[in-house]
């Protein structure tokens, strides 16, 4: 029997339909619509006609193919016309999702004066006396540059810089709201390591810190070394880190609920690129010695030659210790913990059937993961993903640019503190990415980590001790 998936958010539809003006006749609608399995939300009078009525019907559907069904459902209707149906994810998107605003009005010929011409020549030259004053005189002290060669977008793969830009915008959405930081999408033509290193250096003047993301592996590792050593600005690569930091917080908490070890575990990871290297080094300092590594290929192991590369050599040393060998279904038999940052319906139900008591399962693959919750769910003790529409949702967006090397795992640590005893639960091991306790216990922990470890190259300091001439 197929697993029924759960409507979500992502694939809502509107339909505006024009319908007779008699009693019932909404309620055949409605009952259309629900007989596909649609999940009705909102329903709005829009206007009337000669006779009818003219109604905005919100749906969630459960994908694309599901949506044409309800669609066709209510065009069966007698009586009903569909006047037009909208993408409600479509429309967020309509002329992008950021914009620049001012901070400051320039309404008077006054305040011209002093945002722009005369009065900005004192501030420029201040800063070209002492570079250092742009951190305090311009946006930059607040501001990130969220680049990507358009390469390795979510579960999409190599798309291109254009195609990346609605990834980029959101992360950049996301960083305001819920780091304070201003980003700007930056989408480079260019796959060249060379060019994108040359690229990202140039734009050091104008920003604070750089947020590397969806380059592909192993290309992202040199870019990201490099970068680190060239600049005096901070190169975070979110893909590798960013996921890193939020798995271990959400395995921190999974381990109390399931009452294992880490160092106990057999820890599967599918998809050995940035994100899952960076997962299973934080995984292994944290603890961890028996983890298996899967690609296209199957199990990475000792003396494999087969599509290798330099960051694939580094993991088949350090990793499956007992030299397991085979694909996904033959290394998942005993596995406490299966990670997934590969892409979609990666692992079925008999994998999970083979795995040992009380799987964890982190799937996520976007937008759809290595196997769906509905049919997880039967067959593990936690269940988590990448998507907001269901618990658990292991979102990047936890962490933000600026996270040094020796301050991981504190941030991690950090994530995993902000639920408390009473609220674990298996459906809430990791924070909602809504929990405005988040980036501030981040930030309190990581410029603890960087003082600790002598990384941070500024001090904090108050305004009255910055000095304008």
């Amino acid at each position: 029997m197929a697993t029924i998936l759960s409507p979500s958010e992502s694939y809502s539809i509107t339909i505006r339909v024009e319908i007779q003006n008699k009693p019932g006749m909404l309620g055949k609608v409605t009952t259309a619509i629900g007989e596909v399995g649609g999940d009705i939300g909102a329903v709005d009078l829009s206007g009337h006609g000669k006779g009818t009525v003219v109604r905005d019907i919100t749906v969630r559907a459960r994908g694309i193919d599901h949506a044409q069904e309800i669609i066709t459902a209510v065009r069966q209707v007698q009586g009903v016309k569909i006047v037009n149906v909208s993408d409600r994810t479509f429309l967020k998107h309509l002329g992008g999702k950021i914009e620049i605003s001012n901070k400051i009005p320039v309404k008077t010929r006054n305040d011209l004066s002093m945002a722009y011409t005369p009065g900005v020549a004192r501030v420029c030259m201040a800063i070209a006396k002492d570079v250092k004053k742009s951190y305090t005189l311009t946006i930059r002290r607040n501001t990130v540059a969220v680049v990507s060669d358009g390469t390795a977008v979510l579960g999409l793969g190599d798309i291109g810089p254009e195609a990346a830009m609605p990834v980029m915008e959101g992360k950049a959405m996301l960083f305001k709201e819920f780091a304070g930081i201003d980003a700007w999408p930056i989408c480079v033509a260019t796959k060249d390591t060379e060019e994108i290193i040359k690229i990202v250096k140039a734009l050091a003047p104008t920003f604070g810190g750089i947020n590397l993301e969806d380059i592909s592996a192993p290309r992202c590792f040199e870019i990201e070394e490099r970068l680190k050593a060239e600049m005096d600005i901070p190169v975070f690569h979110d893909d590798q880190h960013g996921t890193a930091v939020v798995v271990l917080a959400a395995l921190l908490n999974a381990l109390k609920i399931v009452k294992k070890r880490i160092e106990d575990m057999k820890i599967v990871v599918a998809g050995v690129g940035a994100s899952g290297v960076a997962c299973s080094k934080i995984i292994m300092n944290a603890g961890a010695r028996n983890i298996i590594g899967v690609d296209r290929v199957g199990a990475i192991f000792k003396g494999r030659k087969q599509h290798m590369n330099f960051m694939k050599d580094w993991y088949a040393e350090h990793t499956n210790p007992h030299n397991e060998k085979g694909k996904i279904s033959d290394v998942i038999a005993g596995a406490d913990m299966f990670l997934g940052l590969a892409g979609p319906g990666l692992i079925t139900v008999n994998d999970l059937k083979k795995m040992a008591k009380d799987p964890i399962v982190f799937a996520m693959a976007n937008p759809d993961p290595e196997i769906m919750p509905e049919e997880a769910a039967p067959y593990v003790r936690i269940m988590a993903t990448g998507r907001s529409d269901y618990p658990n949702q292991i979102n990047n967006v936890l962490c933000f640019p600026g996270i040094f090397r020796g301050a991981l795992d504190a941030a991690a640590y950090a994530i995993a503190s902000c639920v408390g005893k009473e609220e674990l639960s298996e459906d809430y091991i990791i924070p909602s990415v809504f929990n405005r306790k988040v980036s501030p216990a981040v930030a309190r922990e990581v410029s603890r980590a960087a003082h600790r470890t002598k990384v941070a190259r500024r001090t904090s300091r108050t305004f009255s001790e910055i000095n304008l001439e």
